[in-house]
């Protein structure tokens, strides 16, 4: 069983992966963390010098080779990747995809001036352009977002109640 976390960036896959992983008892993968490792170089780098088109490749291949290991895990996915190509597919037909819903205002109020930094698309916005940015941006991803098996509330549950909700809809 692989459980995958979709939802725009910033929205605590990454964190609810891990309580998630360790209810389930299995891993956790954040495809980020495996690129960066892959390539030896951070996500906004990537983005900087190689472009987004080689970063999507990139993770498409991470999701591929997590799938094909047949291991049961909990992958935490980029923000934009269910909106490449085939990926919501591709990720629907080998696990359950879990979509943690969140407000661009939510989101915002998450996040660290680092984690604004580490994000190349958020980079240098005010808290204004911040949320009009990822307003929009969320707009023109929630179809794929929607594509989820399962779609979590995360302005209207504590972390710990969204990962019983992720946990009790797998039984």
């Amino acid at each position: 069983m692989i459980v995958f976390l979709i939802g725009y960036m910033g929205c605590g896959k990454t964190s609810l992966g891990k309580r998630l992983a360790q209810r389930l008892g299995c891993r956790l993968v954040d495809t980020d963390r495996q690129i960066e490792q892959r390539e030896g170089a951070e996500i906004c780098d990537i983005f900087r010098y190689e472009g987004e088109e080689y970063f999507r490749r990139r993770e498409r291949e991470v999701l591929e080779s997590l799938i094909g290991t047949g291991e049961n895990l909990v992958v935490s996915t980029g923000g934009g990747a269910p909106v490449w190509r085939d990926n919501m597919a591709l990720m629907n037909g080998a696990g359950t995809t879990v979509y943690v819903r969140r407000s661009a205002d939510r989101i915002a109020a998450r996040l660290s001036p680092y984690g604004r930094w580490k994000r190349p698309k958020l980079r240098g916005l005010s808290d204004e352009e911040l949320v009009a940015f990822m307003t929009a941006n969320m707009a023109e991803r929630e179809p794929f977002y929607l594509q989820a098996r399962l779609v979590v509330d995360g302005d209207a549950l504590s972390d710990e109640r969204i990962v019983e909700r992720i946990g009790e809809a797998l039984r």
